[in-house]
């Protein structure tokens, strides 16, 4: 019996281990898919879009320096995950009237290691 238990357990654990999200995979993702218009690190600045240090501890629209477009403003969302991959899946659908002319990450697994990337930065740039 306590085998049928623990094989159990470990089937049901496979799921949470294979979905476990890569912040090294992801921090490529954005150098792939987002660098060219964000900036992140400890020398980050706005360019043409808003750095994104500190993302998950914001709300949308809300980075002093930065001139965001209303719909981003008004949608005032804080960017947890799963605000995060939302967006990241579909920026036009999640806010409509945003200005990122950005198709989105359709792969959910890239999407998700990128949204563990932007998670582990800090404010200030460094790693969490």
């Amino acid at each position: 019996m306590l085998k049928w238990v623990l094989a159990a357990s470990a089937v049901l654990a496979m799921p949470t281990m294979a979905s476990a999200q890569d912040v090294e995979a992801g921090q490529k993702v954005f150098a792939q898919q987002c660098a060219a218009c964000h900036k992140v690190g400890p020398d980050a600045k706005n360019a043409v879009g808003p750095e994104l240090n500190g993302l998950s501890e914001r709300k949308s629209g809300s980075l002093e320096g930065y001139n965001f477009s209303p719909a981003l403003k008004t949608a005032a969302i804080e960017w947890t995950a799963e605000n995060l991959d939302e967006w990241l899946a579909d920026p036009k659908k999640k806010i409509p009237g945003n200005r990122m002319p950005f198709p989105g990450v359709k792969d959910e697994l890239k999407r998700g290691d990128l949204v563990a990337y932007l998670e582990s930065l800090n404010a200030d740039g460094s790693s969490k």
